[in-house]
C-alpha cells in the first residue's frame, strides 16, 4: 500500500499573521507549522501502512521553509517526503494548487491511496481534494470520521449533524479525513533522529512539466483587493446593579437590536 499525503506549512494561528504587498499570505516573514488537520491525515496513513505494509510519502508546495512541514511529517513516522518548490507558485489558488500536486503525485507514481486533512487552517476551503480527484481520474470520499482499507477498496464513515453515512470507493481514491478519526502522535525522540536520514526530494515546475503561466496569484480566478487591520477591542460598559439593573440590560440589548 503505498500512500501519499498531502500537507500544507501554515502561519501559526497563536502568532501574529501578516500579508503581503499583494494581499497574499505572508509565508516567510511569520511562524509557520504544519498545518494541525493534515497531521489526522499522516497519521491515518501511518496507521494503515504498519497494520500491513507499504510507505507513507508526504507531499508539499511552497516556499523553503514549507520544508517544516515534511520534516515534522517524517518525524511523525512518514518513509519520505516531496517538496515543490517553485518562485512561480507564490499566490497560486486552490485550482491551481489542485495542477501542481495532481501532477507531482503523478510523478511520484504507483499511488494507491492519496489522504488530505479536512482542510488548511489558513484557507479553511475544503475543495483541493475533489478537485486533486478529478485532476487524476481518481474517485473521491472526503470527511471521513472513520477509514478501512481492505482489498481493493476503502470504507469511510461520514459523520454529520443528523446522520452517519458508509461509502466506499475502489482503489486508487482520494481520501479526506477529518478530526475525528484519530489522536496525531508525538514525535519520538527516535522518531526525530531518523527523519535526518529519510529522503526528501525537492522538484520545479519543470520537473514537473507546468508552465509557469498556468500557477501563481496571476492565474487565480479570486483574489484580495483590500486589506484593514481588526478594530481595537472597546473597553465594556460597567452597569452598577443598584435595582435597575434587569433594565439597563434589557435597554443595552434594545438598542443594539440584539432583543
Amino acid at each position: 500500500m503505498n500512500i501519499v499525503v498531502c500537507v500544507k506549512y501554515v502561519p501559526d494561528a497563536q502568532g501574529d499573521r501578516a500579508f503581503e504587498a499583494d494581499h497574499t499570505t505572508d509565508r516567510e516573514g511569520v511562524d509557520g507549522i504544519l498545518s494541525e488537520l493534515d497531521e489526522y491525515a499522516v497519521e491515518e496513513a501511518l496507521k494503515i501502512v504498519e497494520a500491513g505494509e507499504g510507505e507513507v510519502t508526504v507531499l508539499t508546495m511552497g516556499p523553503d521553509d514549507a520544508a517544516t512541514a515534511v520534516k515534522k511529517s517524517l518525524q511523525m513516522g512518514a518513509d519520505k517526503g516531496v517538496h515543490v518548490l517553485d518562485d512561480a507558485i507564490a499566490g497560486s489558488d486552490s485550482v491551481a494548487t489542485s495542477l501542481i500536486l495532481a501532477e507531482a503525485i503523478q510523478k511520484i507514481g504507483d499511488v494507491d491511496l492519496v489522504l488530505t486533512g479536512l482542510a488548511s487552517t489558513d484557507g479553511v476551503m475544503s475543495v483541493v481534494p475533489a478537485m486533486l480527484a478529478e485532476r487524476l481520474g481518481m474517485p473521491q470520499v472526503t470527511f471521513a470520521s472513520e477509514l478501512t482499507v481492505e482489498g481493493g477498496s476503502v470504507t469511510i464513515r461520514r459523520d454529520n449533524e443528523s446522520v452517519s453515512e458508509t461509502v466506499e470507493a475502489s482503489l486508487p481514491a482520494v481520501v479526506s479525513v477529518t478530526d475525528q478519526i484519530n489522536e496525531p502522535r508525538y514525535p519520538s525522540f527516535k522518531g526525530i533522529m531518523a527523519a535526518k536520514k529519510k529522503p526528501v526530494e525537492t522538484w520545479g515546475l519543470d520537473d514537473l512539466g507546468i508552465d509557469a503561466a498556468q500557477v501563481g496569484l496571476g492565474t487565480a480566478w479570486t483574489m484580495v483587493t483590500d486589506i484593514q487591520a481588526r478594530p481595537p477591542r472597546e473597553a465594556g460598559q460597567v452597569v452598577t446593579d443598584e435595582g435597575q439593573g434587569g433594565e439597563a440590560l434589557a435597554q443595552f440589548l434594545a438598542d443594539r437590536k440584539l432583543a
